[in-house]
């Protein structure tokens, strides 16, 4: 797999994550702000989609045989 293909990963987690914590926001938290939350939330997906992709081993090809 590509750079490419690991910078997808990381994006598509991002706007995965994103889309659930700010649908799901609970605007009364005194806390953090929706703002600070988003963020946090986008750095670690984009992060974990991306280097999930990139030290992921692929199945040997004869792991079917079996």
């Amino acid at each position: 797999m590509g750079f490419v293909t690991h910078l997808v990963n990381g994006i598509l987690s991002l706007v995965i994550s994103v889309a659930i914590t700010v649908a799901l926001a609970d605007s009364d938290d005194d806390g953090y702000t929706l703002t600070e939350v988003t963020l946090s939330v986008a750095i670690s997906a984009f992060l974990s989609g991306f280097f999930t992709s990139y030290f992921a081993k692929p199945a040997p090809a004869d792991a079917d045989a079996a």
